[in-house]
């Protein structure tokens, strides 16, 4: 590779990562929305809450699945290194609409603009032939399915819990889920970790591969020295982008769009983190804010 190749790769990397704080700040609300409505923590507790959780995730997921279809969502052609600047030039149309997004205060997804972004400059270089349509429309399938998947799963759970304490004093309940509501939000912390870290871990092994560093069947996994570092990265990026926290969407996502009690609170985060743990196991990357929303 040519020294000018080299640094493009290097601040794509940088980039990525970036993008992994943006996706952070811009999806904690996610996480926290509930429990910061709720009052059950503060959001500057909620946050670190979060946060630790968010990095953990790298531990449950042995098997980074959604990092798998994210890198193969163009069909990369190792000995054309030009596929570093397409790997680039979607990372940065994703960023941009992130950060536009975030300072409106909406909760859009930072995954379908990834996705999109991807496959907007693959289809802009070399045509519709290198965008990977089996892995795309398997995430255009889920965009409308993951809502109502968290709806379905956050409706069951509520009713479960009607059910079951439907001889306790409201009060004695509402004590009950406050902390419960701490375990939910963790649980949801996780799922996102999960899912969304390992976007931007597929993002860097697709341009990896693209550079000729990697090779396409390489294995993802902890015990991997090549690929350990990614992985630790990503999530330790997700990490702190949760931390700082995107308090312009944790108040539309968890003042103004439903009131919720703790009860309320904890079926919506554990309906989520179910949808988001399936998705994750089945190695498709989906919205976090949509899914709580439908939870």
């Amino acid at each position: 590779m040519t020294t000018l190749l080299w640094c493009i790769v290097i601040f794509t990397v940088l980039a990525a990562l970036v993008f992994d704080v943006i996706n952070g700040f811009h999806d904690c609300a996610n996480s926290i929305a509930t429990v910061v409505s709720t009052r059950v923590l503060s959001p500057r507790y909620a946050v670190w809450w979060a946060a630790f959780f968010n990095f953990l995730a790298m531990f449950v997921f042995h098997d980074p699945r959604v990092a798998k279809t994210i890198s193969k969502i163009i069909i990369i052609e190792p000995s054309d290194h030009a596929f570093v600047y397409v790997v680039l030039a979607g990372l940065l149309g994703a960023i941009v609409w992130d950060l536009l997004t975030w300072w409106w205060g909406l909760p859009t997804s930072s995954s379908h603009a990834l996705i999109g972004g991807l496959v907007g400059a693959g289809w802009t270089y070399k045509g519709t032939s290198v965008v990977n349509w089996a892995h795309v429309n398997q995430v255009l399938l889920c965009i409308p399915l993951a809502p109502i998947i968290g709806l379905i799963f956050g409706f069951s759970v509520m009713l479960a819990i009607i059910w079951i304490f439907r001889k306790w004093r409201p009060a004695a309940v509402d004590r009950l889920f406050r902390k419960a509501q701490l375990f939910s939000a963790a649980l949801y912390s996780l799922g996102h970790g999960g899912n969304d870290a390992q976007k931007t871990i597929g993002i860097i092994v697709a341009l990896l591969i693209a550079a000729g560093k990697l090779p396409t069947d390489v294995a993802l996994s902890l015990t991997n020295p090549k690929t350990l570092w990614i992985i630790l990265a990503c999530n330790l990026a997700m990490g702190v982008g949760t931390a700082f926290g995107g308090w312009r969407i944790v108040k539309t996502m968890g003042m103004k769009i439903t009131k919720l009690k703790p009860v309320g609170g904890f079926c919506a985060e554990s309906g989520g983190a179910l949808t988001l743990f399936m998705a994750t196991h089945l190695g498709i990357p989906v919205s976090t804010t949509h899914t709580i929303t439908g939870a």
